[in-house]
Order: structure tokens, then sequence, then C-alpha cells
């Protein structure tokens, strides 16, 4: 195991239809780390996500669950290493039932900086923004 490594604890309606998303990704389930209440997916050799169900979450925190459905608390970004791999995944997820919010105005300022980013929402409401970046020394 590294010695550093990105656990993202997000709460679930239903564990199993959020298992078989990120599946659908192509992330996989570490079945060690997973039982009735929780499932880690991994997403590389140094992140991890813990889905947790909505009964099981409050263990973690004394204060109320948000309603990720209806309001936003965070977004998760992730570098890809191409515009290509972005819009796969973005395909992918879209095809496990994501819905995908699209801002014209923010990917004509990221294209500007040779950026290319899309934006989905998980069926939990969890928003992920893949991206790639052409910075220097990327190539």
């Amino acid at each position: 195991m590294s010695s550093k490594m990105i656990f993202i604890n997000l709460p679930v309606t239903d564990l199993g239809r959020s298992k078989n998303f990120y599946e659908a990704l192509g992330w996989k389930v570490n079945q060690d780390f997973t039982d009735e209440n929780a499932a880690c997916i991994v997403v590389d050799d140094n992140i991890c996500l813990m889905l947790l169900t909505k009964e099981f979450f409050p263990t973690f925190s004394s204060r109320p669950l948000s309603d990720t459905i209806s309001t936003i608390g965070a977004a998760y970004a992730i570098a890809l290493s191409s515009a290509e791999e972005v819009d796969t995944l973005t395909a992918a997820a879209l095809g496990a039932g994501a819905g995908e919010e699209v801002n014209e105005d923010k990917r004509a300022q990221e294209a500007q900086v040779g950026m290319h980013g899309r934006t989905f929402i998980d069926p939990d409401g969890h928003q992920w923004e893949p991206f790639w970046m052409d910075y220097p020394g990327s190539n």
C-alpha cells in the first residue's frame, strides 16, 4: 500500500446500483473492503472511493447528511492523460446512468488555456469533473 492515498467517502442511496455504476467506468471493487454497508472502489493505486450507505455514513460524522441530488457540496476533479480519455470516461458514465452538466462558457475558458474537461453527475448527485490539460512538459 502506498504511503499516501486518497479515500473519498461518498454517501449512496443504493449500494448495488452505485457499485455497478462505478464498475461501468472501468473502476474495480475491492472485495476485501466491501460489505452490506460499504464498498471500496479502486480508481487507481492511490485513489479509492468508499461508497457508504446513507444509514452507515452518519457513523463517520455527527453532522447531518446533505442532499447531494439538489445541492452541491464538492466537485471531484480527476486529471486524465488525454482529451479522448476524458470523453471515454464521460461516455461510460452517461451510459451507466449519469447526467451531464454542460457549461459552454467554462468549456471556452478551459480551451483557451489548453484544457478539455467534462462534468457528469452520478446517480447519487456527486459531481465528477474529468479533465486533461496540455501543460508544459506533458508531451
